[in-house]
């Protein structure tokens, strides 16, 4: 199967330019990863926020998302293209939900949420294939930036 979109359809599409990470998904090696780096900014700017702020920045992000990453998919016709990484931005916010800033700390949180999302342990992997659509895209990178973000606090409190 051929995964390859041209850059001019992400980006003349405002659907699937968002969806690709504001185009970091075309990356031709890792773009899950790209996608993740490329989120960093917003993540640095939604941790200098309130938590509620925070919060509903990523109720927002995260229904935004399961809307765009879907309907991406369906104008491409690929479940799940690895372009679309508009859901590793969510999963990394997640990640970062309630965690006090500092380098380390979001360094530490960037690579936990790539390796669940990368490696998919259970309950990850029977979620990614099980649901289709924008629920089914979103929800594994959801888990995953959960199961770091629950890691990184046991991490912060042990330290």
């Amino acid at each position: 199967m051929q995964f390859r979109v041209a850059p001019k359809v992400i980006f003349s599409n405002p659907v699937h330019f968002l969806a690709f990470g504001f185009g970091s998904g075309l990356s031709a090696k890792a773009p899950g990863t790209v996608g993740t780096l490329v989120s960093l900014p917003m993540v640095l700017m939604m941790m200098h926020s309130s938590l509620w702020g925070y919060l509903v920045c990523l109720v927002v992000l995260t229904i935004f998302g399961v809307y765009i990453c879907g309907e991406s998919a369906r104008r491409l016709g690929i479940h799940d293209h690895p372009g679309i990484v508009w859901d590793e931005f969510v999963g990394m916010a997640i990640t970062m939900t309630a965690v006090p800033f500092s380098w380390l700390n979001l360094l530490l949180g960037f690579v936990m949420f790539r390796f669940f999302d990368i490696v998919k342990p259970w309950p990850i992997r029977e979620v990614d294939h099980s649901l289709s659509g924008g629920i089914g895209i979103m929800l594994d990178d959801i888990l995953a930036g959960v199961f770091s973000c629950a890691l990184l606090h046991g991490l912060i409190q042990i330290v």
